[in-house]
């Protein structure tokens, strides 16, 4: 979870400790969760900076304006960002048939409107990345949508563009991580347009937008292991909570093991930036 502080023509995102799931906030942190989501962000960023342009403008304290400037607790959570024209859509890109996809395909054989071979099993490879887009909702949950209506919703050059903009950067992403040990199973990103250029904002294939397996327990025709909050929604889940306020207390295991995956998904992607954050944050 980010706080938001409007500069103007800036933004200053600020990545928090706290978590939150089935829409409901806990009151206990993840230790460090805001720190390493924001550094894979930004490793992210750089990498795929070829492909697309970002917002990203600095994450250099001493860079950004007053009185942020001051205050070195934002170090390694933060970043000043351009602000952009928000395109009111999520761009979700799947290579695995898993989460609401599965769902979708077991009804209906479909997802958002693209039908789908026959007889495929529960996190099976797709034949190709499949752009699946969906509304961006301001309280409540996205909508998946099909191509003509996202086309509605943003006009028809837009769509195509988050489309394709969406599938390069899933594609090189993908390619980066398998060769690390790690499956891309699926993502979500967002756009914006600065001066006329759509450019990748908000943040940047993290375990919080993105689905993480790891390859080398991956196995057709069952759910996955993976490198998110996944393991703290099945621990919800068997615990009995209705996913109501207010949540329940987390237990000190719970918290400690939500972390490992975190910590362990940037170990396996970008080692140097584990290598750099404090002991606290990445034991």
């Amino acid at each position: 979870m980010r706080d938001l502080f409007d500069l103007g023509d800036r933004l200053l995102l600020v990545a928090s400790d706290r978590i939150s799931a089935y829409d409901v906030v806990f009151d206990d942190p993840i230790p460090g969760k805001g720190m390493l989501l924001t550094q894979m962000s930004l490793a992210w960023f750089e990498l795929l900076r070829d492909v697309r342009e970002n917002h990203l403008l600095t994450a250099d304290v001493s860079e950004f304006p007053a009185p942020f400037c001051d205050h070195e607790e934002l170090a390694g959570r933060s970043m000043l960002v351009r602000k952009a024209r928000r395109v009111d859509a999520e761009c979700i890109v799947r290579g695995y048939l898993a989460g609401s996809g599965w769902r979708d395909y077991q009804e209906s054989g479909r997802i958002c409107g693209l039908s789908l071979p026959q007889g495929l099993r529960e996190s099976e490879r797709l034949p190709k990345p499949l752009f699946t887009p969906s509304t961006k909702a301001e309280s409540g949950h996205d909508r998946n949508i099909d191509h003509a209506e996202l086309e509605g919703l943003v006009g028809k050059e837009t769509a195509a563009a988050l489309e394709r903009a969406s599938i390069e950067i899933y594609q090189r992403a993908a390619d980066y991580a398998r060769e690390r040990g790690i499956l891309l199973a699926d993502t979500k990103f967002e756009f914006g347009y600065v001066e006329g250029r759509l450019i990748l904002i908000d943040e940047a294939l993290s375990p919080d937008s993105s689905r993480f397996w790891p390859a080398e327990d991956y196995a057709v025709g069952r759910a996955q292991q993976s490198f998110d909050k996944q393991f703290l929604r099945d621990w919800l889940d068997a615990s009995g909570w209705d996913h109501s306020p207010p949540p329940p207390r987390l237990p000190a295991a719970i918290v400690q093991r939500t972390q490992e995956r975190y910590v362990e998904a940037l170990r396996r992607l970008f080692p140097r930036v584990l290598a750099s954050l404090p002991a606290a944050v990445a034991p």
